[in-house]
């Protein structure tokens, strides 16, 4: 039997050396980073479900994350689950610069606000070093879009999250906004039945069930 000398380091180890990244790359990086914390200080209108604040941006994309995770098998079409939970992480971080745009709210023309929101994509996601700025712009561009069956999907969560709150929490947004049940189903069915059939069948149960038991219409 041949004997085997002791190895080396150097061919212990088969890995490829990990090569720091720059210096610069990383303060890049880390300003980016340092960005987002200002998601967390933009208040969205739909509240909590306890009703004790207002949810803000932050949050409504971490709950958007986890809504993927678990739902994603009832897309309509299969999709990439990790590849959405990156739309949805990315999605709302224009808000920093544009704000936030409710569904329901009258102010501001839509054309204005994607004219800020394309601004505020183009330098929130240009602190980041190539050409990793322009992977993550390129994914709120999909998310924009909303043409590949993940998008579309991300779509469809992006306006189930806050509908299955407002039915939770004496009807939230529809409440402070005279949003009546027919409305509910135009601005929000279309787009969640696009992405998910099933999750809009649940969904529109939960809205009738909400406007019966409050007697509103």
């Amino acid at each position: 039997m041949q004997k085997i000398g002791k190895l080396s380091p150097s061919t212990a180890i088969n890995a490829p050396s990990m090569t720091p990244l720059p210096t610069d790359q990383i303060a890049q990086q880390l300003a980016f980073l340092v960005e987002l914390d200002k998601l967390k200080s933009i208040l969205r209108q739909s509240p909590l479900i306890d009703q004790s604040r207002k949810e803000n941006s932050a949050e409504h994309s971490w709950h958007l994350s986890m809504f993927a995770l678990v739902l994603s098998a009832h897309a309509k079409e299969t999709v990439d689950t990790l590849h959405v939970v990156k739309l949805l992480l990315v999605h709302d971080v224009v808000e920093i610069d544009a704000g936030d745009h409710p569904i329901h709210s009258t102010c501001g023309e839509a054309a204005h606000i994607a004219e800020a929101e394309q601004h505020a994509a183009e330098r929130i996601f240009g602190l980041l070093p190539e050409p990793q700025g322009r992977e993550l712009l390129a994914l709120w561009r999909e998310f924009e879009a909303a043409q590949t069956p993940e998008a579309i999907f991300a779509k469809a969560l992006d306006r189930l999250q806050p509908l299955l709150i407002n039915t939770l929490s004496n009807g939230g947004t529809w409440t402070e906004n005279g949003v009546t049940q027919q409305q509910v189903m135009e601005r929000y069915g279309p787009v969640i039945a696009r992405g998910s059939p099933a999750l809009w069948e649940v969904a529109s149960e939960r809205v009738s069930e909400f406007f019966a038991a409050s007697k509103r219409s």
